[in-house]
């Protein structure tokens, strides 16, 4: 490969926003792109994955390349230098690499690499917290299989199309996919690809799901007809899941703190063709409150850590805190509480997290079970699925049901 001083420029520049003030490596990496008209495919995906890999690795070429945050435009060179180094990648004549040590940062790597922490770019309270939730053996195969680049899946939506039809449709359009055993909705991209673009996006034949998160709305157990709320919707790719499961007969109710992604969902949802949901926005208590005991199903698609979907947000790791995930353990307590009431007598409740820690997941579902609130209902039951098993995100989903 032959590196190319625009792309990489594009690269650094990147890595200054998304290290030295914060900014998401999603949002940057789309700003990015738009930088030239004239940059092709392969540039393009140069320049995303190149800025994806530097920002998962962080930690580890950061210490093998012996430099300390805030990143100046040398030390960002120098990682730049390393994760080259390590590809295999002759570093061109720039003063940029001049005297880059390439055979001692081979070395560092083989010397880094036998210190889990360091080997999969981990803050050390990230490391702690697994290790004592998981275990050393089921943590180690999980934070290494979240260090890997994560495949594009489509979830078809069979409101307007089947899943072969969709297969052939992309084929023509030079898009090869494959299906995924489980997954009723569920296409794999055999290589990546802007599916974006394509006539099949824009006419809303299919959505970018992960497999693991398709599997919530099947967990839920959704007929026609039903009123269904989901109670943390944000930008609605289980709510529209939901909506094709129906087949757009019954109500859902999708309800968020955010109006913003509420907006989005509309979007999405005319694009879909899904006429069967209403947004409101939880400004108060009173949505919740009006709700209570109306409906048939209800899913908690719980605020977590996201520590099942590091693969697709590797920038997250760097923003977690210790005292955020304290918080978010008591929202997700508080939501079940609260949300958990909008379900009718024999109606149905999914509480599910991108996340692979228990203290976050079953736990959470035992506590409320324990509480006043929890003792109308009983668990059906759940699903643990981690990424090192499944190939996919890691997520959580319960079912419980609440007793007449």
């Amino acid at each position: 490969m032959r590196l190319h001083r625009n792309l990489c420029f594009s690269v650094i520049d990147g890595l200054t926003l998304i290290f030295n003030e914060g900014k998401y490596a999603d949002k940057v990496i789309q700003q990015l792109l738009k930088r030239d008209k004239r940059w092709g495919a392969r540039d393009r995906a140069f320049v995303a994955e190149t800025t994806y890999d530097i920002v998962r690795w962080k930690r580890l070429y950061a210490e093998i390349a012996e430099v300390k945050e805030p990143f100046d435009r040398d030390n960002l060179w120098r990682m730049f230098a390393v994760w080259a180094t390590l590809k295999g990648i002759k570093l061109p004549d720039w003063k940029y690499f001049e005297s880059t040590p390439t055979r001692k940062i081979k070395g560092r790597f083989d010397e880094l690499s036998k210190i889990r922490k360091l080997r999969e770019s981990i803050p050390d309270w990230i490391d702690n917290v697994g290790l004592k939730e998981l275990g050393e053996a089921k943590w180690t195969k999980e934070i290494a299989k979240q260090n890997e680049q994560a495949d594009v899946i489509l979830r078809t939506n069979t409101l307007k199309t089947t899943k072969e039809k969709l297969q052939n449709i992309l084929h023509d359009q030079g898009i090869e996919t494959e299906f995924i055993k489980g997954h009723d909705s569920a296409l794999k991209l055999i290589e990546r690809a802007n599916v974006f673009v394509t006539d099949a996006f824009q006419n809303g034949l299919f959505e970018v799901q992960d497999a693991s998160s398709q599997l919530v709305a099947d967990f839920l157990d959704v007929k026609p007809g039903m009123k269904v709320v989901d109670t943390c919707a944000g930008a609605g790719g289980k709510t529209l899941h939901i909506a094709s499961l129906m087949e757009n007969k019954g109500q859902i109710i999708a309800m968020d703190i955010y109006e913003s992604k509420l907006k989005k969902l509309k979007v999405r949802a005319r694009r879909n063709g899904v006429h069967n949901v209403e947004l409101k926005v939880i400004d108060s208590t009173k949505p919740i409150k009006k709700l209570h005991n109306k409906a048939d199903r209800v899913l908690i698609d719980a605020p977590c850590s996201g520590l099942g979907v590091l693969r697709r947000n590797p920038d997250a790791k760097w923003k977690l805190e210790p005292e955020f995930l304290d918080r978010i353990r008591v929202t997700q307590q508080d939501v079940l509480q609260q949300y958990s009431r909008m379900v009718k007598p024999e109606g149905k409740l999914v509480y599910a997290t991108c996340s692979v820690l228990p203290s976050e997941n079953q736990n959470q579902v035992k506590t409320f079970l324990k509480s006043e609130a929890g003792a109308d209902f009983s668990l059906i039951k759940d699903k643990n699925v981690f990424a090192h098993t499944s190939g996919f995100d890691g997520f959580y989903m319960a079912l419980l049901e609440r007793k007449s």
